[in-house]
């Protein structure tokens, strides 16, 4: 049994709406990561940073979008 895993024509990848929450997500984490570099000038705490605030701005977007 084969599955047909293509896209139909014309259909988005994601929706309007995920691709905007993933997208300010993604703002807000680069933007923590930066701060947290400029203030410690230590990569990794930049890092866990940006990773938590991501985390954080795609949960929170998610709830006030929609």
């Amino acid at each position: 049994m084969t599955h047909d895993t293509q896209q139909p024509a014309g259909q988005p990848l994601l929706g309007l709406r995920s691709a905007i929450v993933l997208l300010l997500g993604v703002l807000t984490g680069t933007g923590a990561g930066v701060l947290t570099y400029l203030a410690q000038r230590s990569l990794p705490a930049a890092a866990l940073a940006a990773g938590a605030s991501f985390g954080a701005g795609v949960m929170f977007f998610h709830a006030i979008i929609g």
